[in-house]
């Protein structure tokens, strides 16, 4: 298994927000977890990311315990975020923005090669990598934030909210390009309220709700439990 967590417990200060969750990513996986607003969803994708600490559980990325690794070093073991509202430098260029995403070594040897990829997959982009950040439309911008985080040659893509103020128009072209980073070798984790676009594309599935995970399966499966259809479905 890839990626896997256990019995992570995870809050701020003295709140809890993640209770007792455990779930895996094999490589080459797109792995779904799905839920309202306020369950948990980001804490949890902050924390496989390395930007919170859980207070007990462990995490393991490719056989290596996480658990005590600083921050800064989730990259280097193949870990990248694209994080919810993309978090872009906006009097940066495109390319300065994506040139961040390989500032590791072993990545920064690659950046050519990376950068060929990114605007292979989004060609736009190559036509405004002069153009600042801060300039492009809500689904460009996104774009940026997910070749980013391939510029450092991860082997898993977490993506936190990806479709979060996108025009509906560009929500299913940004679930293709999420299907083609897995084509391409990453495996994926995908924290998102679309639930049917997330359950789509997806492998296996977590539903988690007020910070523990309360169902989880296929998403053929999941979509015939009634509970998931009312909560989440308004059927």
């Amino acid at each position: 298994m890839l990626l896997e967590a256990r019995n992570l417990h995870i809050g701020y200060g003295d709140a809890p927000a993640v209770w007792d969750v455990s779930l895996d990513v094999d490589g080459g996986e797109i792995v779904s977890v799905i839920g309202p607003n306020g369950a948990g969803k980001t804490t949890l994708i902050n924390a496989i990311a390395g930007m919170l600490r859980s207070r007990r559980g462990t995490l393991r990325f490719d056989g290596a315990d996480m658990t005590r690794v600083s921050a800064h070093a989730y990259c280097g073991h193949g870990i990248a975020l694209v994080p919810e509202g993309r978090r872009l430098f906006a009097k940066m260029s495109v390319e300065e923005n994506l040139e961040l995403g390989c500032y590791l070594p072993a990545a920064r040897v690659a950046r050519a090669q990376s950068l060929d990829r990114v605007y292979g997959l989004f060609p736009i982009l190559r036509d405004k990598r002069r153009q600042l950040a801060g300039e492009l439309s809500g689904g460009q911008q996104q774009m940026v934030a997910i070749g980013r985080a391939l510029m450092a040659r991860p082997r898993i893509v977490l993506f936190d909210e990806p479709s979060l103020g996108l025009a509906p128009t560009i929500v299913d072209d940004m679930f293709e390009i999420i299907a083609r980073v897995r084509a391409e070798g990453a495996a994926v984790l995908l924290v998102e309220q679309n639930v049917l676009k997330a359950l789509e594309i997806a492998d296996r599935a977590y539903v988690l709700e007020q910070g523990r995970i309360v169902a989880q399966g296929l998403p053929a499966d999941l979509l015939k439990q009634p509970q998931i259809r009312e909560a989440y479905l308004g059927v």
